[in-house]
């Protein structure tokens, strides 16, 4: 994903800390009542249940700050904002101008969007940082962004991992680090407490093509850490997944076996993987799909056992 934000959505049956401590909330939900605000806290940033709602946002929406929840609203609860980006030289964008914030400020906009029921986390990498080329130590990294999430007060981290080189060596370099860093990053962000997610391109879900084993030699070690992966299925070719055929049952011979159901037959849950398209033509070079063909098939794909996650790619939404 490039500086730019877009929208991530799970559909339901439709179409689709920390060092700081948030105070407590007289409007967070019912289920608080009775808890102390260490459970709170811990309960605030568990993952719910489906329906999702993420936003991915960054300074080229002209603000200094993530929206307020009135904003967000438009979006159902179980909702997400991501900050992006968390570069390996630091935070950037959206996650910088959350540093900038006080902690009270910080504290005030936390507890706001839990009474909303909205979750803020922080999107890692994305395509202009190459950890796995540039020789990043993956531990330590993972250790750092963990430290960063948790000083301050977010859900969570999405993994926005574009190494194409690293992949494109076809050595197993991306693979192994991707896998130490999920690894490193989960036993200081805790499955239930924090919120980790992929976002990795289709085709790297394609078998027997990638020498470490791509994407599903990254969920056969730690899949089961990852809550579940914003999948790119555009930017990857001009007629790549854009019929109802191509992205949901059968891919092309370019990328084979990465249309959704094929992915969930090489072993990754249905319920892990997150449609994602352009929301318009002008949101990315290619993979738009018009609403009703798009709505379409994820009706032919629910039938078949997906569960209708879906996230937009978009500079407006939001």
């Amino acid at each position: 994903m490039f500086f730019k934000r877009f929208l991530s959505v799970t559909f339901g049956l439709l179409l689709a800390q920390s060092a700081l401590s948030v105070p407590v909330n007289d409007s967070q939900p019912l289920e608080f009542d009775g808890l102390g605000v260490k459970a709170r806290e811990l309960l605030a940033r568990a993952t719910p249940a489906a329906p999702h709602f993420v936003v991915y946002t960054d300074a080229w929406d002209g603000s200094s700050a993530p929206p307020s929840t009135s904003a967000v609203k438009v979006l159902p609860n179980s909702s997400y904002r991501a900050l992006s980006f968390l570069l390996l030289e630091g935070a950037w964008d959206k996650a910088y101008s959350w540093t900038t914030l006080t902690a009270t400020e910080r504290a005030s906009i936390k507890s706001q969007y839990a009474a909303a029921g909205i979750k803020l986390i922080v999107s890692a990498f994305g395509a202009t940082d190459v950890p796995t080329t540039s020789g990043a130590d993956p531990v330590a990294t993972a250790n750092s962004f963990a430290a960063w999430v948790k000083q301050y007060s977010l859900d969570g981290i999405d993994v926005d991992y574009e190494d194409f080189g690293a992949f494109n060596a076809g050595n197993g370099n991306a693979e192994v680090w991707l896998i130490s860093f999920t690894q490193a990053l989960r036993a200081q962000l805790p499955q239930g407490q924090y919120i980790l997610t992929h976002a990795p391109v289709a085709p790297w879900f394609t078998p027997n093509r990638w020498g470490g084993g791509g994407y599903l030699a990254v969920h056969n070690a730690v899949g089961s850490l990852i809550d579940w992966y914003n999948v790119q299925f555009y930017n990857q070719g001009v007629s790549e997944y854009t019929t109802c055929n191509n992205l949901l049952f059968t891919s092309s011979s370019t990328w084979p076996k990465s249309s959704v159901l094929e992915i969930g037959a090489s072993g990754v849950p249905l319920s892990k993987i997150v449609i994602g398209k352009p929301a318009s033509t002008g949101d990315a070079s290619n993979g738009y799909m018009d609403p009703s063909t798009l709505a379409s098939c994820l009706q032919q794909a629910k039938s078949r056992g997906w569960s209708k996650w879906c996230h937009l790619w978009t500079m407006r939404m939001c």
